[in-house]
């Protein structure tokens, strides 16, 4: 990445400026909503556990909201989805400084119940890493520690990037590198919707963006990010840029069921 901006160079890709904006314009649209001038803490709320039950649904493991809401689901990884959904609204001004922590923490909270006490926000020493989603092997614990020195480095930097293409690389980087060798996928997620937070494009988180993932062929759109094709990386941001389009007509509907009452 000798690049000065390579994050810069991704959003002009072919058919990203389009999909980033629609999607911009999509959540301008929702901060307009009347209902936000008095609910705003209580969409965010729903719209977070929306995000948590979706996040977990994209990993196999998928229960109903309503079971949620009355605390009737004990499946580690649908708690671990919760923790680190209520974790992001702590960790948001830390992002920016010191991401490193951030990535620790939020797989501390997503792993409990899943990874042994003391493999709990450190990186994976094992080559071996879980492929729930059928991406193939990961790299290899040394290549995956220079991989995401790499990705601290471009968090870091400045960039003219919109936030959509800087969540969606750190969100995929996450993905495919499997850097803890459990709950990866929370943890992605996790950080892809709080650089969205922290970087100015949903600063009150409520976007449901999870839910734009479950309902989009996620697991698809992230092989065609590992072919490293300008096409692939590109096809990944605008599934990036589609699930915040659907994450906002999830928020939307929540906005209108407070508004009925």
């Amino acid at each position: 990445m000798s690049d000065p901006d390579p994050l810069a160079v991704v959003a002009q890709l072919p058919g990203v400026p389009e999909a980033v904006d629609e999607a911009r314009q999509a959540v301008d649209r929702l901060y307009r909503h009347r209902v936000l001038r008095r609910a705003s803490p209580a969409v965010s709320t729903e719209s977070s556990l929306r995000g948590a039950r979706a996040s977990a649904a994209v990993e196999g493991v998928d229960v109903p909201l309503d079971a949620l809401r009355r605390d009737e689901v004990h499946d580690p990884l649908v708690q671990g989805a919760l923790r680190a959904s209520a974790e992001m609204g702590r960790m948001g001004s830390t992002w920016r400084k010191a991401p490193r922590q951030v990535l620790a923490r939020l797989h501390a909270v997503a792993a409990a119940g899943l990874a042994p006490q003391e493999a709990l926000g450190r990186p994976r020493t094992s080559d071996e890493a879980p492929d729930l989603l059928s991406l193939g092997p990961a790299p290899g614990a040394a290549d995956t520690v220079a991989r995401m020195e790499g990705l601290l480095d471009l968090l870091e930097r400045p960039t003219k990037a919109p936030a959509i293409v800087l969540a969606a690389v750190v969100h995929a980087e996450l993905a495919v590198l499997r850097p803890f060798g459990t709950a990866d996928g929370i943890v992605a997620r996790s950080a892809g919707r709080l650089t969205l937070v922290e970087y100015g494009l949903d600063p009150k988180s409520l976007v449901a963006v999870e839910v734009g993932h479950l309902e989009l062929p996620y697991a698809d759109a992230l092989r065609a990010y590992l072919e490293g094709s300008a096409e692939g990386v590109a096809a990944w941001v605008q599934h990036c840029a589609s699930a915040v389009t659907l994450g906002v007509r999830e928020t939307t509907a929540i906005c209108e069921a407070l508004q009925r009452g």
